[in-house]
């Protein structure tokens, strides 16, 4: 896959009190977001930091209320959380819902499944 860049999209609002809602729900079992499951665990993870680092490319994380009028047609039409990849321009699904949650919260999971993703 040629992206110049990754962004994914998490699951959940940002700014305190989106991550707020968030925490209570995930301690309450009403909320998930297998992409935070990867990137943090209460803060982000240095093993994604240097994973990130040997992409090569940006990769961008926003969260579902920082989204331009681009991501938020993409979110509509692929769901949350999901990775793209931009590719010759355009947003390409490299990662959806169901693939991230495969990576089971695992960095080096993920890696490989974005190493063999082919962006819809």
């Amino acid at each position: 896959m040629n992206a110049t860049e990754y962004i994914g999209v998490y699951n959940a609002d940002g700014g305190p009190a989106g991550e707020v809602r968030y925490i209570v729900g995930k301690f309450l079992g009403t909320a998930h977001c297998s992409l935070c499951d990867v990137t943090h665990t209460w803060r982000r993870r240095p093993e994604w930091d240097a994973m990130v680092a040997r992409l090569g490319v940006p990769f961008r994380l926003l969260h579902l209320n920082e989204l331009d009028d681009e991501l938020e047609r993409a979110v509509a039409h692929a769901g949350s959380p999901v990775v793209f990849a931009r590719v010759d321009g355009a947003l390409r699904v490299a990662l959806d819902a169901d693939q991230l949650e495969t990576a089971g919260g695992s960095v080096e999971r993920f890696a490989s499944l974005l190493e063999s993703a082919s962006p819809a």
